[in-house]
């Protein structure tokens, strides 16, 4: 028996069965089980379990007009807001397959999210709309968008509401503002109303559990991002299982601000919470007050998060007034929760913080604390039917207690492999013990509890707040710039954000003394997602090389940062 079974939640079984359905079945289920039940709250709009499985309909009538079927992929890039669930469980419903994108994405980045899924529609908000059209029309003919729908965040809340549930003054222009719709060269552009008022038939289920459901994409050390191949089946266990490991029931309110379109939020909220008829109070981003508002005014039980979220909300100077005495689950990953803040919330609110571990690739979490057991600074133990071990990366063999090395997985949970790339698929995998694995990529080491730790990570990679970025694909982009003659990403030590991004940068010749290292990261704002953008430029005569000429990262990275023990990332 493995060591970490002593901390099993003794109310749990260790592996589960999984409902052979597709995932559209648990919001009809949860419908039809609660039709009046608040299942989406968003500035004190209230959707119900009933309005939400329609809309939903609505709109896959809409995408079997456009020509949606059977294992098409669909773009699906937005904030959190109520449209995202209608329109991804109506994706599913469609029989297709959904492709979350980040919203903060540029266009340039965008481009690769249509051409590698051979995507022809895609679903965004009017403020996302423009830089969707512009990847598009950028594109061949052949690999352009041939229908966008397009929602404003005003189409599903009261732009008028006041009290605790009004978003924060500074969200008022970009929530309000009533974009006109972009147009699309060689297609066409829908309102949102217009996508939902079309009518016609429903298509016929043809989709099950060993069926393509989801393709979020994850990047690498090298190249462009890869899409990872969930079936039904692998997000279905997870959302069954995080709803039994987080006491989860009908009656759990849940604040979601951790993003639906990356893994954790669109699992173990997103799914977790319309499979148990929960209801979802949404936040489109971040805003501390906002955040005590609402937990406070809904009562709010379960909240997922990021832990500098807590911290930046224990320091707003309105936290005395907020009150948390409803919240009976908290936690999340993204980065270590420091110990005395975890020691704050456990004192003050006899509240134990939960941190998690997980991949896209296993649909996030592969491991969790035990909620009744969880221990600081920590990934937990291997989730429900999840088999991890530590191995030595270089000769595949089991490492002993307190060694560290690679971290691998096998279960219900990890993907099919990356979508047209079979030597990607292939690097990923191990056998052991025949069992397939999947390769981390991320070095720890496991306790004699059978608790596993981070202490490093095999691949390069940089965690800001939980939000990964591949220096390999920022270094890509830079090096568009017409200044840049060398760029080497690293990451910054950041006493908030725990990693940040650093750029180290050689200039052409004939651009020396001509440009800033500020105007280097303006360049940057303009062109990649913000999380991406280097916070810091330095500018050198040259970056440390190998004898086969290979730029030296590790030799930056190590004048920079201490190793990574104890930090986590979900």
């Amino acid at each position: 028996m493995r060591a970490h079974f002593k901390f099993w939640p003794k109310r749990l079984p260790h592996a589960i069965t999984v409902p052979a359905t597709s995932l559209w079945d648990n919001l009809e289920t949860s419908a039809r089980r609660y039709p009046d039940k608040a299942a989406l709250v968003f500035f004190g709009t209230v959707l119900t379990y009933a309005q939400l499985l329609q809309k939903a309909e609505q709109l896959t009538q809409c995408l079997r007009g456009l020509g949606v079927k059977k294992g098409d992929r669909v773009v699906l890039c937005m904030q959190n807001c109520p449209q995202l669930v209608i329109a991804h469980f109506a994706i599913l419903r469609a029989n297709a397959v959904v492709v979350p994108v980040n919203p903060m994405n540029r266009k340039e980045e965008l481009k690769h999210y249509i051409t590698d899924p051979d995507a022809k529609v895609a679903i965004t908000t009017a403020d996302l709309a423009g830089e969707l059209a512009g990847a598009s029309d950028s594109l061949a003919e052949s690999d352009r968008l041939t229908h966008l729908i397009v929602t404003h965040f005003t189409d599903a809340f009261d732009a008028r509401v006041t009290g605790d549930d009004a978003p924060p003054a500074a969200w008022n222009d970009w929530l309000q503002t009533r974009h006109a719709l972009p147009p699309l060269q060689g297609g066409r552009t829908l309102d949102w109303n217009q996508a939902l008022a079309g009518g016609g038939e429903l298509p016929a289920i043809l989709v099950g559990p060993s069926d393509l459901a989801i393709l979020p994409y994850t990047s690498g050390t090298t190249g462009l991002p890869k899409g990872c191949m969930h079936p039904h089946s692998s997000i279905m266990h997870n959302a069954v299982a995080s709803g039994l490991w987080g006491n989860g029931s009908a009656e759990n309110v849940v604040l979601v601000v951790v993003p639906m379109f990356h893994i954790t939020g669109m699992v173990s909220l997103m799914h977790t919470s319309i499979r148990g008829g929960a209801t979802l109070i949404v936040m489109p981003r971040w805003d501390r007050d906002l955040a005590g508002r609402l937990i406070s005014r809904w009562r709010v039980t379960h909240w997922t998060n990021i832990p500098t979220m807590v911290i930046d909300l224990m320091a707003s100077p309105n936290f005395a007034s907020y009150d948390l005495s409803s919240l009976v689950y908290i936690g999340g990953g993204g980065a270590a929760m420091p110990q005395a803040v975890a020691q704050r919330l456990l004192e003050q609110f006899d509240l134990r913080y939960v941190e998690g571990y997980g991949l896209t690739e296993t649909a996030a979490p592969s491991h969790s604390n035990p909620p009744d057991a969880p221990k600081q600074q920590c990934l937990g133990i291997p989730f429900m039917g999840t088999d991890a071990r530590i191995i030595d990366p270089d000769s595949l063999k089991e490492m002993p207690v307190g060694e560290a090395g690679e971290i691998i997985m096998h279960g219900p949970e990890v993907f099919n492999g990356y979508w047209k790339r079979p030597d990607a698929t292939e690097a990923a995998f191990m056998e052991l013990d025949g069992k397939r694995f999947f390769r981390s990529g991320d070095l720890g080491r496991v306790d004699e509890d059978g608790y596993f730790f981070l202490t490093d990570r095999l691949k390069r990679m940089i965690n800001a707040s939980g939000f990964k970025v591949w220096p390999a694909e920022v270094e890509a982009l830079m090096y568009r710039h017409p200044a840049i003659q060398e760029a080497c990403i690293i990451s910054t030590p950041d006493s908030y954000r725990g990693e940040s991004v650093k750029a180290v940068v050689v200039l052409r010749s004939t651009h020396r003394d001509l440009v800033t290292e500020q105007e280097i990261v303006d360049w940057c704002r303009e062109n990649m997602a913000v999380y991406k953008v280097p916070r810091i430029v330095q500018f050198v005569d040259a970056l440390p090389k190998s004898g086969a000429g290979k730029v030296m990262w590790r030799t930056l990275q190590e004048l920079e940062t201490p190793t990574l023990e104890g930090k986590t990332h979900v």
